[in-house]
């Protein structure tokens, strides 16, 4: 047993600490088989390093998963969808009703252009129909004023009736002015109204009102200073006055002015008598 036994060798208190001695020399074959180990390593590296720079240069697909919709988005999906075709409709509504007002307006217009054409039609028929009358009616007088005699031998221009023939005489040539009252332009039922006026008769200032103011004549019996009105009693649209020898004396019409015409040119419809 005693020979069995290790010696114990006391350890000094410093031999724990790292020695500051220099280090030994390496032997040429660890330094080389360092460098070998440093160049294999670098070696892998730059292998590495070639191949991430190969994979780098490739495109990379990533596939990306929509999220799944969910109640409230597959809800509101839903809503705006009904909302695009109410949309629709209503475009679709408001396009009818602008169609149906563009022919409504189209029809309209052709309405009233034939109802505008009917309208010529019917004036253009009726000017005739009184064109035609007016004719008839000159036809007539110059059948009577032929067939009778002149009256002026029987009621010779005197006292009043001169009066009245003179005033008219001194405005031939005076202009025709519708609404004009003297002393210089006149219309047809001024005029006359100023020669009677002359003698303190006071006629009616318009011609429909002054071919019903005295007493009916008849155009066989006139007599100087007899009104001659043409168109109906009551509704005459010119007057004059009878001077005799077949001729009378009015404002006429703006081309002519005041001027003594022939009766046999242009036929009285009827006359009245004041004096």
């Amino acid at each position: 047993m005693e020979d069995s036994l290790i010696p114990v060798v006391p350890m000094s208190h410093t031999a724990h600490i790292r020695s500051h001695r220099k280090p030994r020399p390496r032997s040429s074959s660890a330094l080389a088989m360092r460098a070998g180990v440093a160049g294999g390593v670098l070696s892998t590296l730059a292998v590495a390093g070639a191949a991430g720079s190969a994979n780098a240069a490739e495109p990379v697909t990533q596939t990306i998963e929509l999220p799944t919709l969910t109640a409230d988005l597959t809800a509101q999906v839903a809503e705006s969808a009904e909302v695009t075709q109410q949309a629709a409709a209503d475009y679709q509504l408001r396009a009818e009703r602008d169609a149906a007002a563009a022919k409504a307006a189209k029809q309209a217009k052709a309405d009233l252009a034939d109802a505008k054409k009917k309208a010529e039609a019917k004036q253009k028929a009726e000017d005739a129909r009184k064109a035609a009358a007016e004719r008839a009616t000159r036809s007539a007088g110059r059948t009577t004023l032929a067939a009778t005699p002149s009256n002026d031998a029987v009621a010779p221009a005197s006292g009043s009736v001169a009066t009245v023939i003179s005033f008219l005489r001194a405005q031939v040539g005076d202009a025709y002015v519708m609404g004009a009252t003297g002393p210089d332009a006149w219309d047809c039922s001024a005029l006359v109204q100023a020669a009677f006026k002359q003698v303190g008769v006071d006629l009616p200032r318009v011609s429909q009102a002054q071919s019903t103011a005295g007493t009916p004549v008849a155009l066989s019996n006139i007599q100087v200073g007899d009104i001659l009105y043409w168109g109906g009693a009551g509704s005459a649209y010119h007057t004059g006055v009878y001077i005799g020898g077949g001729q009378y004396l009015d404002a006429a019409n703006p081309s002519k002015g005041v001027v003594i015409q022939d009766l046999s040119g242009y036929p009285a419809s009827g006359a009245v008598r004041v004096l």
